[in-house]
């Protein structure tokens, strides 16, 4: 198993435990298993939203988020970030596992609760040839909202990332009409 952080910074020799507060505020250094790596193939802030296949996905929500593709995960985007995402410098630092267990195995991530050393660091590089590479379908919208709703309703595993960074919802319907396509 590998582990790994991503960052727009170059230069951390350590990791540091921080308060998560979606963990009731404990503190950990976060790290990502190399199945969910890609969902952190993005500038910090970006929100987005990434949904796959799981072993109790019904052939009705097949069907309903997987048409025409034969990616094996899709990762949805808004619009305004496209450019952010091609010019951002990410790097990715690899951990040693030995300090780490699994918090959540849906998300792939994992935590130590101890300060950690990097054992390598590399540029990411191109971030869109990343996920292409990778089989990985993505789709810029103009809003994350009604895939969101559409997913949380549904038996197809997910990823919601960084929401509060998304397009205000209301700003958004006031701007557009209303889609039906996930319902």
């Amino acid at each position: 198993m590998k582990l790994y952080h991503y960052s727009e910074e170059a230069s951390i020799t350590e990791f540091y435990p921080r308060p998560a507060k979606h963990w009731d505020n404990k503190e950990y250094v976060f790290a990502i298993d190399e199945e969910h790596a890609s969902h952190y193939y993005f500038p910090r802030n970006c929100p987005r939203v990434i949904y796959w296949e799981g072993e109790a996905t019904t052939l009705e929500d097949i069907k309903k988020f997987f048409p025409y593709t034969t990616a094996r995960k899709v990762i949805v985007l808004e619009n305004k970030w496209y450019g952010e995402i091609r010019k951002a410098q990410l790097y990715e630092y690899e951990f040693p596992v030995e300090s780490f267990y699994r918090l959540d195995e849906t998300a792939g991530y994992y935590v130590s609760e101890e300060h950690v050393c990097p054992v390598s660091m590399k540029s990411v590089g191109d971030l869109l040839t990343k996920l292409t590479e990778r089989d990985i379908e993505v789709r810029f919208v103009p809003s994350l909202w009604e895939i969101r709703d559409a997913l949380i309703e549904s038996s197809v595993q997910f990823s919601i990332i960084r929401m509060s960074y998304a397009t205000d919802r209301c700003a958004q319907s006031a701007i557009h009409r209303p889609l039906s396509t996930y319902k």
